[in-house]
């Protein structure tokens, strides 16, 4: 018998592995957080599948999203990911990128991880909706305004409360699967 997934992926074999193996699953872990943080903010503008399709060719690229080396690329390494075909080479986003692996950095000093600051927005546990058809879901929230907020204060770039509100889906501190999905009670 099929699995009920999301509407949203279904029907893509890339969209629906990464429904049922990543989207909405809670991460604690700075480098995975960092990684989804990069990849939303590539997305804004685009569609999520456009990313996903490149997220190796991110990988590559961006040395694993290891933000310490992010944080000390160069003008000449700017270039060779605008250069690079396998991404998506907007200049304000690479950029923002190498601004944002700074200021994640500060975040960690200031919190003792990136994990500890984002996740107590949610009190340390996902909040858990209750939508039967995913475009009842909301493209940001008050919460997600908030933590837009408190990012671009803190120098983050390319964190507008949609991005915000992807990323804290993606991540798992929001629950957005549909209540039928066979997901939702999982994660």
């Amino acid at each position: 018998m099929e699995k009920h997934r999301c509407g949203w992926c279904v029907g893509n074999d890339l969209y629906e592995a990464y429904h049922d193996e990543e989207w909405g699953v809670p991460v604690f872990d700075d480098a995975t957080l960092f990684e989804f943080l990069i990849l939303e903010t590539f997305q804004a503008g685009l569609s999520w599948i456009t990313v996903l399709k490149k997220r190796e060719n991110f990988r590559n690229a961006f040395d694993n999203f290891d933000y310490k080396k992010i944080s000390k690329y160069n003008q000449k390494k700017i270039d060779s990911l605008l250069e690079n075909e396998g991404i998506i080479r907007n200049k304000l986003k690479v950029n923002a990128t190498i601004t944002n692996a700074h200021a994640f950095m500060k975040i960690q000093e200031e919190y003792g991880s990136f994990s500890k600051y984002i996740w107590d927005f949610v009190d340390g546990k996902p909040i858990k909706n209750s939508f039967k058809d995913y475009r009842k879901a909301p493209a940001n929230t008050p919460l997600s305004d908030t933590l837009s907020k408190d990012l671009k204060k803190r120098g983050f770039k390319f964190v507008g409360s949609t991005v915000i509100y992807a990323h804290m889906q993606a991540t798992g501190m929001i629950n957005d699967h549909e209540v039928n999905c066979f997901r939702y009670n999982e994660v």
